[in-house]
């Protein structure tokens, strides 16, 4: 798929090209690589529930239940070898400690043998402990970089997470917002994965320098579908 895809191409996962690499988005907020069976997921904030509820704050506790169910669901159909976790995977320290034992037992289910990597997040600096996977800053695979947050400047192969984009259109009148992939065809930046994550406009401030703009395109996440929006059409 060309990366400046018509407002009206949609599907369940669009195949796109990074740096030279193909890459599949998925509706559900995962990237594969069907070369390397690799899986990129980023910013899931397990526990972020949990952790509000420490500081006095209540919000529903199901974020993990649902982030989990929907990570298990990606799993079972890309079945890849290789998973990144680009960061921010648990919402603050103690969450990986403090998980509880159904939702720690699940996890580690899932992880099983494949080969798993933890990136460090602002919100999860070190290591979960007591967690199968390696733990890194970054990865450089095959002129690819796996980080968390975006470096400044054009970097050619970065696939980075932290700022949970989102894209804007307005069609018919009608305003949509929607959390979105968003890549020049260089570099690409992940949608947020967990459930109790928002977004970013695509086209605020921190985004500023790190695409070229006529060749920007965001793919948004719908319902059951991911649509290839131009980036002259976002708002």
């Amino acid at each position: 798929m060309n990366s400046l895809a018509p407002a009206t191409e949609t599907s369940t996962a669009l195949t796109v090209r990074i740096a030279g690499h193909e890459a599949v988005c998925d509706w559900r907020g995962v990237l594969f690589f069907p070369e390397m069976s690799l899986m990129v997921v980023s910013d899931l904030h397990l526990e972020k529930g949990a952790a509000y509820a420490r500081r006095g704050r209540m919000l529903p506790p199901y974020d993990t239940a649902a982030t989990l169910k929907r990570l298990a669901t990606t799993l079972a159909d890309y079945d890849p070898e290789i998973v990144i976790s680009l960061g921010d995977s648990f919402h603050d320290d103690h969450g990986a400690a403090h998980m509880p034992g159904p939702f720690r037992e699940r996890l580690v289910e899932l992880i099983g043998a494949r080969d798993w990597h933890w990136i460090a997040g602002n919100h999860d600096p070190a290591p979960p402990p007591d967690l199968p996977g390696h733990c890194a800053q970054e990865i450089a695979i095959d002129g690819l970089i796996f980080r968390h947050e975006p470096a400044k400047g054009s970097v050619r192969g970065e696939i980075a997470g932290h700022l949970h984009p989102g894209a804007r259109i307005v069609r018919r009148g009608r305003s949509v917002r929607r959390a979105c992939f968003a890549s020049d065809g260089s570099r690409l930046i992940m949608p947020a994965f967990g459930s109790l994550t928002g977004s970013l406009n695509v086209l605020d401030r921190p985004f500023d320098g790190l695409f070229a703009r006529e060749r920007l395109a965001a793919y948004m996440l719908g319902r059951q579908g991911v649509y290839a929006i131009a980036g002259s059409m976002l708002r």
